[in-house]
C-alpha cells in the first residue's frame, strides 16, 4: 500500500508541476538515445531532385564474370563465400563445354563496365544493368545488352570502379598504331557509345588497357615481332585522334597481341599451329617507340603465325581453343621458359587444316 501511495504522489507532482514533467520527459528521451541512438539514415536536404533508379539500389560488391564466347552476368559476392583450403571451389558460370570463363572481376552495382569494340567505339553499362543469374547459369550475350552496329565485335572489356585524374586508357591495333587517352575523356557516357580513337581504313583495335601513366607497353605481331617501350613515350590525345606509330611492320604482318607488363610475369606465346613458348620479360629490353622490334618467336611453316600473346604467372592456367571446337586447359607452369628466337613446343595436337582460334588465361581457378 505504501509503495501504491508512493506512485501516486510523485505521478500527481508530475502532473501539477510543469519543471517536473518536463524533467521526466527530458530523463526519457535520454534513455531512449541511449538505448536506440545510431546514425540518421534519412538525410535532411535543401533541394529535392528527380529520383533516378540507382538512387533506389545499394551500391553492394557484385562478382561479374564474362565467358569467352561472350555471355555475361553478376552474382552477389556473398555467393562466394570463403571455403577452407583443398575444397573443390565453386562454379562461377555454366558454360557450354567449349566455353568457359575469361574474365572475372569484384565491382560494387555503380561500378561502370566499358566495352571497346573493333571499330574503335566505345559502350558503357553499369553493374546494376547486367542480369543477375544463378551460379551455374551462364548469363546473357552482351551482343543483346549493348546497341552495337553490324559488324561491331568486343575487342576489350575494361571495369571502373572511378574515373579520377591520373589514369589512361591506352589502345592498339592491328596496324601498330598505339593511342593514350585520358580515362576523364570517357567519364560521359552515352546510349550509343561514343569514338575511343579515330582508325586508318582497314584498320581495327585489338587491345585495350587502363594504366597509371609509367608503365612498359608490349606488341606483339603475327609474325613473331615484338617491341617493348615506355608509355611515357606516347602522349595523351583526344578520343577522336588517330595515334602513333608504336611498332614498324613488314609487308603483310599485323599486331596480334598488347600487354601493359607487370613485374615478375612471363610472356606466354601461341601460334596458329598449336605451338607456343613462355619467355621471362627481362628478355625485352626497352625501345623507343615506333620500332621494328626484336624476334619474340620464330615462326616458321610448322609453327603457323602467331595468334596471340598473353602475360601470365606459374600459378595460372589458360585455354587453348581450335577452330574445330578442340579445347585443351594446361597449367602454365608445364610450359618451360625459353629463349625469345626459338620456335616453342607444341602445346596441342591438331587435326589437318586445324589451327587454334584463340588463347585465353582462366579467369576462375578450381581451388
Amino acid at each position: 500500500m505504501k509503495e501504491v501511495q508512493k506512485e501516486i504522489a510523485r505521478l500527481k507532482k508530475i502532473l501539477a508541476e510543469e519543471t517536473e514533467l518536463l524533467r521526466v520527459i527530458a530523463e526519457e528521451f535520454r534513455e531512449i538515445r541511449e538505448a536506440y541512438a545510431d546514425d540518421r539514415r534519412s538525410q535532411i536536404v535543401h533541394e529535392v531532385r528527380a529520383l533516378e533508379i540507382e538512387d533506389l539500389i545499394v551500391d553492394e560488391e557484385m562478382v561479374v564474370t564474362v565467358s569467352h564466347s561472350g555471355y555475361i552476368k553478376r552474382n552477389p559476392i556473398s555467393l562466394y563465400r570463403t571455403q577452407r583450403r583443398g575444397g573443390r571451389g565453386k562454379v562461377g558460370m555454366g558454360t557450354k563445354e567449349e566455353d568457359f570463363v575469361s574474365l572475372l572481376f569484384v565491382a560494387t552495382m555503380h561500378t561502370y563496365i566499358m566495352f571497346f569494340t573493333n571499330t574503335g567505339r566505345v559502350h558503357w553499362l553499369k553493374v546494376h544493368e547486367i542480369p543477375e543469374a544463378g551460379r551455374a547459369a551462364k548469363g546473357k550475350a552482351i551482343v543483346n545488352l549493348l546497341n552495337l552496329s553490324p559488324g561491331e565485335g568486343i575487342s576489350a572489356i575494361l571495369p571502373v570502379r572511378q574515373f579520377t585524374e591520373g589514369e589512361y586508357v591506352v589502345m592498339a591495333t592491328a596496324q601498330g598504331t598505339v593511342k593514350k587517352t585520358d580515362l576523364m575523356e570517357f567519364s560521359r557516357p552515352r546510349a550509343g557509345g561514343i569514338i575511343a580513337l579515330g582508325l586508318n581504313d582497314g584498320d581495327s583495335l585489338i587491345a585495350t588497357e587502363i594504366t597509371a601513366g609509367e608503365d612498359a607497353i608490349f606488341l606483339l605481331t603475327k609474325q613473331g615481332m615484338s617491341i617493348r617501350f615506355r608509355e611515357s613515350d606516347v602522349r595523351p590525345m583526344g578520343r577522336t585522334a588517330v595515334g602513333v606509330r608504336g611498332i614498324a611492320l613488314e609487308e603483310g604482318d599485323e599486331v596480334v597481341g598488347m600487354e601493359i607488363l607487370r613485374p615478375r610475369g612471363t610472356m606466354l606465346t601461341v601460334t596458329e599451329n598449336g605451338f607456343g613458348k613462355r619467355s621471362a620479360v627481362e628478355e625485352y629490353r626497352i625501345q623507343s617507340r615506333g620500332g621494328k622490334g626484336v624476334i619474340t618467336l620464330k615462326v616458321t611453316g610448322k609453327t603457323g603465325a602467331v595468334l596471340g600473346v598473353a602475360q601470365v604467372s606459374e600459378e595460372d592456367d589458360v585455354m587453348l581453343v581450335t577452330d574445330g571446337g578442340k579445347i585443351i586447359r594446361m597449367p602454365v607452369a608445364e610450359i618451360r621458359i625459353s629463349g625469345r628466337n626459338t620456335q616453342g613446343v607444341r602445346l596441342i595436337g591438331m587435326e589437318e587444316n586445324e589451327h587454334v582460334a584463340s588463347l585465353a588465361r582462366l579467369a576462375e581457378k578450381e581451388e
